[in-house]
């Protein structure tokens, strides 16, 4: 016996006949009638139906709620059982997103009753359900940030991904179909600015969501004024996302709704009965929505509103609740007004902002939008962003604070100080500081940093009651402070800088058990207009900081073009400045002088010596050595020198033994030892190729320090020289406790004693005390075989000189040795 397909109809007589006209009882067909949702439920409870059709008015519970309660899986029919929803009116968008909201399958007019034949049978046919998902176009280049996007929002969407911006817009071209556009800013070949503004272009309407780093609340500002409807931060949570894409979504329903419902208001604007039956029916539909939609009069007026709104505004006490200017602010009421006015006078279709309501406090997304021709009013949706933007409030408040001390960041402080230099003249002109804290670094390392974090608050606290309310304080750096004061000469500003020094120095700082004491320098310049670029002047600054540091701390130092102290700083800069370009532009150049064993003639090893190859010329390293100390930033050529030796010598067999210098400031370099038994390694060269020469001066400076990185060279292999040896005033004290394997005798000695017995002696001296050791000698100097004569006679191992050779590139070397 074949298995009836059973139906439930839940509806008035009139549509009971209307439905039954159609659709007549068959030995394939079971129609169940009932006109009231009381009898539905009770059916539904004991019986297993295949299709449900219902109107919406059909008792206590609606059927809008009676979809609800199959969908929840409480009655005896399946969950997923068909609904078909019959509407005696039908406002497309707003029908359609309310039925996904509660489940339908589909929503029919009354009108179209006629069909429901083809409709059952399509149901039979394919027993699934008819409501199509909607798609979400996701328009970003990494990949697991697409594939996490993809897994948040696969449940409720279909989803289609494009890695890049002319990968997006084609596809848009070819569908723009999709409910939402999910759009990275940074995309290769094009940007998200210029893919918004294809799809805009195309669809004004189009929702699009867009996803920015940290701190990009400008760009996305930007782009939600060129037609996005809103933004999410990367990383984002799954709830996050999600909510924003509900929201985005559903304010193109919103928008669409809107139209239709004036196309539906205009199409019945003749018939009072019917357009008062629409309007109960959108009431109701309407109610169900969190958006707030109303229709103003030119004046302001309500003249309908949704549930939303009376929700909103329930505890609002103001003068006229009717009116909807009285729940704005003041300064908003008359650009509203002024807006409404230009919309009923037909001189604008639509116009969209965002403000604050007085009344109650919330951020609102505003959309105005004319009624139909003849009908006069304004149509208006309001959204509520309140949430995002006290975020954006927070975020922005974040991305110009110091969080430690809540003062202004250096992101504020850099376009402070362009806007007041884009303003400055003789007569408009600022001060501006940079503080330093003098030997902080001591406080975080010795006493941690959550110390060291107390007291820069405390730092802070008194800095800026040292200031007046128009000087502007930030936190520029670890320790590091801009002032920006106005109107002050630089006999003023010099004035209050000494008094911040005095400031920070004249109490010491107690926290819990412990007293520290601290002070800072200052560099100080004045903002005046006659530089074309505000960083000149934060460089002025930087520059007097300097010159105050090296006149020993603790106070402040005026910048001035025609200060010696300024200039030579300025200069050590400069050369700072033209090492980093020659790393990057590869134009260090490594020359190599031989070093000959004295007893045999030949040449035993070689030194390196640094070159810098500047616009085509050879620059030696007495115009820069000393610049680049000056500024502490000679590690960084340490590094640099010994890289492209060690990569030299596993490329060129000539080099079997080089010795490689070392600045004075390489024993502070924590770093340097790890790095270069990395790049050994990494080279393949043994480290008993490689000696390193450090200047006595600069090891006596530090002898523990010195001792420490000779013994942690010499575990790795390497040799260890000292080089200038008897330059110092305690050469022979010193000798025995640095653990070098040579030692390079000063070519002040050595240059002059053939001719000079008190040099001669020296160089005796030194020679018998370094064989005395256990350790080798080297001379520096030897410019003729008159010198190299006597150093044979004094038992000098090793020589150096013009004499010898002088240095040369590796090419030039290849080809004499």
């Amino acid at each position: 016996m074949q298995v009836k397909y059973v139906m439930l109809l839940v509806a008035g007589e009139q549509m009971q006949q209307t439905v039954q006209q159609f659709l007549p009882e068959s030995d394939a067909l079971q129609l169940i009638v009932v006109n009231n949702s009381a009898d539905a439920i009770a059916i539904l409870k004991q019986k297993y139906v295949n299709l449900i059709l219902t109107e919406i008015e059909i008792g206590g519970i609606d059927g809008w709620r009676l979809a609800r309660l199959v969908r929840a899986n409480v009655l005896k029919c399946e969950e997923k059982t068909p609904i078909i929803l019959l509407s005696a009116t039908y406002c497309e968008r707003i029908t359609e997103t309310t039925a996904r909201a509660y489940g339908i399958d589909l929503v029919l007019p009354k009108e179209q009753v006629a069909q429901i034949p083809q409709i059952v049978a399509r149901f039979q046919q394919t027993e699934q359900r008819l409501q199509q998902r909607q798609t979400i176009l996701i328009v970003e280049d990494d990949a697991d940030i697409a594939e996490l996007a993809k897994r948040i929002v696969l449940p409720n969407y279909d989803v289609e991904i494009a890695v890049t911006g002319p990968q997006a817009v084609d596809m848009y071209r070819r569908s723009s179909s999709y409910a939402l556009v999910l759009l990275d800013v940074m995309l290769p070949e094009l940007n998200g600015q210029e893919v918004l503004a294809e799809i805009m272009r195309l669809n004004p309407k189009q929702s699009v969501v867009v996803m920015t780093a940290h701190g990009g609340i400008e760009l996305a500002e930007q782009m939600m004024l060129q037609g996005a409807a809103d933004f999410v931060n990367k990383p984002f949570r799954a709830e996050q996302l999600r909510r924003v894409i509900d929201v985005a979504a559903m304010r193109e329903d919103f928008l669409i709704s809107n139209e239709q419902f004036k196309q539906k208001v205009q199409q019945l604007a003749g018939s009072e009965e019917r357009y008062r039956d629409l309007s109960e029916v959108h009431q109701r539909v309407l109610d169900h929505v969190s958006t707030v939609l109303m229709e103003l009069t030119s004046a302001g007026t309500i003249k309908f509103a949704n549930r939303a709104w009376y929700d909103l505004t329930a505890h609002s006490a103001v003068a006229d609740p009717d009116s909807f200017l009285h729940f704005l602010r003041p300064a908003d009421q008359a650009l509203v007004r002024t807006q409404l006015a230009a919309i009923c006078a037909g001189d604008l279709d639509q116009w969209r902002t965002e403000l604050q309501l007085a009344q109650p406090n919330f951020w609102m997304s505003l959309n105005m939008a004319a009624l139909p021709d003849k009908i006069s009013g304004v149509t208006v949706t309001l959204e509520n962003i309140d949430e995002r933007k006290k975020a954006e409030q927070e975020l922005q408040h974040l991305a110009m604070h110091d969080p430690l001390t809540g003062l202004y960041n250096r992101h504020f402080s850099d376009r402070e100080l362009m806007r007041i230099a884009a303003l400055a003249s003789d007569k408009q002109s600022h001060a501006l500081m940079y503080i330093d804290l003098d030997h902080f670094k001591v406080v975080n390392d010795s006493h941690g940093h959550s110390q060291g974090d107390a007291i820069l608050r405390e730092v802070a606290n008194r800095l800026a009651m040292g200031l007046s309310a128009d000087d502007l304080l930030c936190r520029v750096g670890g320790d590091e402070f801009v002032v920006i004061s106005p109107a002050k000469t630089l006999e003023q500003a010099n004035e209050l800088a000494t008094r911040l020094c005095v400031a920070l120095d004249a109490q010491p700082y107690r926290l819990m058990d412990k007293v520290y004491t601290l002070s800072c320098s200052i560099g100080v310049t004045i903002v005046d207009g006659s530089q074309p670029d505000a960083q000149v002047y934060l460089q002025q600054a930087d520059i007097a900081l300097y010159v105050a540091k090296a006149k020993g701390r603790n106070r402040a130092h005026c910048y001035s073009v025609s200060d010696a102290a300024s200039d030579k700083l300025r200069n050590s800069l400069q050369w700072a400045q033209q090492l980093r370009e020659a790393i990057v532009n590869d134009q260090i150049v490594m020359h190599f002088q031989p070093i000959m064993c004295v007893r045999t003639g030949a040449i035993a090893y070689y030194e390196a010596l640094v070159r810098l190859n500047l616009n085509g010329n050879i620059v030696y390293p007495g115009e820069f050595i000393q610049a680049l100390e000056q500024v502490e930033d000679i590690n960084l050529l340490d590094h640099q020198v010994i890289g492209k030796t060690i990569e030299m010598m596993s490329r060129h067999a000539v080099l079997k033994k080089v010795a490689i210098n070392l600045s004075a400031q390489a024993f502070r370099d924590e770093r340097l030892v790890p790095w270069i038994e990395q790049t050994l390694l990494k080279y393949q060269v043994e480290p008993s190729r490689v000696v390193f020469e450090l200047t006595e001066t600069a090891s006596l400076n530090n002898i523990a320090g010195t001792c420490a990185m000779f013994n942690q060279l010499n575990r790795l292999g390497c040799e260890f020289s000292i080089d200038d040896f008897g330059t110092g005033f305690s050469t022979f004290s010193y000798i025995k406790q640095l653990p070098a394997s040579s030692i390079k005798i000063d070519g002040s000695f050595v240059k002059n004693m053939h001719q000079d017995t008190m040099d001669f002696v020296l160089v005796k001296a030194m020679a018998e005390i370094a064989h005395a050791l256990g350790r080798k000698s080297v001379a520096e100097f030897v410019e003729n075989e008159q010198i190299l004569t006597l150093l044979q006679q004094l038992g000098v191992d090793y020589a150096q000189g013009y004499h010898i050779s002088k240095p040369m590139p590796i090419e030039l070397l290849e080809k004499t040795f």
